[in-house]
């Protein structure tokens, strides 16, 4: 027992650096081409976040255009975001407000947290409130996981989604399409 312990350890510690030393590089040399955004009548002007249900809703209006199943950050379930490195998903109203195609994660729209109100409380609590919360495909050189990562929430605060999601993500939702995040919400 203890010489199959001395060696499944360093197999182990090999396989687990080995990853992380795959995602280091992958984020650096993945290279994507994005898609182009679809016409301005087939795009999203709303999205909707639901934590509890793990759900993410393109609205046209009030019609629903896509949902998809997300993972998010590991304490998503412990309310808003209240500072950085805290890995939970934050709640409210904001704006997808930049886009970023060479992101260390398959594509990734910007969600513009922390807003005037997340800022403010974060001064006088006297902490960072974090930001970078992204909606984004899985980490670069990963995508083959495909609809696995939604076995763990592994983000530290986004909101995950499969890589092909992720394409049809960014192409239905322009720069300046307004989100909300609930903790729950029902369509």
């Amino acid at each position: 027992m203890r010489l199959r312990l001395r060696v499944l350890v360093p197999i182990a510690l090999l396989l687990a650096a080995g990853g992380f030393a795959y995602t280091k590089v992958m984020a650096r040399v993945a290279t994507v081409t994005p898609p182009d955004l679809v016409a301005k009548a087939q795009q999203a002007d709303r999205i909707v976040v639901s934590k509890t249900d793990k759900m993410m809703y393109l609205f046209q209006g009030d019609t629903l255009l896509k949902s998809y199943r997300i993972s998010m950050g590991s304490h998503w379930d412990q309310g808003h975001k209240q500072r950085e490195g805290d890995e939970r998903t934050p709640e409210g109203s904001y704006l997808i407000d930049w886009r970023n195609p060479k992101s260390s994660a398959y594509l990734s729209l910007h969600i513009s947290y922390p807003n005037a109100d997340d800022t403010e409380r974060a001064r006088q609590s006297k902490v960072s409130p974090g930001g970078n919360v992204m909606i984004h495909g899985l980490p670069n050189g990963w995508g083959a996981l495909g609809t696995l990562h939604r076995l763990l929430d592994w983000t530290d605060g986004c909101v995950g989604v499969t890589n092909e999601e992720m394409r049809e993500i960014w192409s239905l939702t322009p720069n300046g399409t307004p989100i909300a995040i609930h903790a729950r919400w029902e369509p």
